[in-house]
């Protein structure tokens, strides 16, 4: 399982679900878990993480498509 989320850049999966723009060296957007106007939602590829500033999720590339797909 560490060897498959080593292998899948977070980036690229959520960009499959949210469009990302680039801020800095992390990536922000509106957050896909709770409704917004002003993003509070960060992707960082170096930590290969996301966090919600607005509602708290966060977690890595399995828990964010765990919680899309409501898997």
């Amino acid at each position: 399982m560490e060897e498959v989320r080593r292998a899948s850049d977070i980036v690229e999966v959520i960009k499959e679900y949210v469009p990302l723009k680039r801020a800095g060296k992390d990536y922000k957007a509106l957050c896909p878990f709770h409704g917004e106007k002003t993003p509070s939602f960060q992707v960082s590829p170096s930590k290969q993480i996301f966090k919600c500033f607005g509602c708290g999720k966060g977690g890595n590339v399995f828990s964010f498509v765990m919680t899309t797909e409501r898997l």
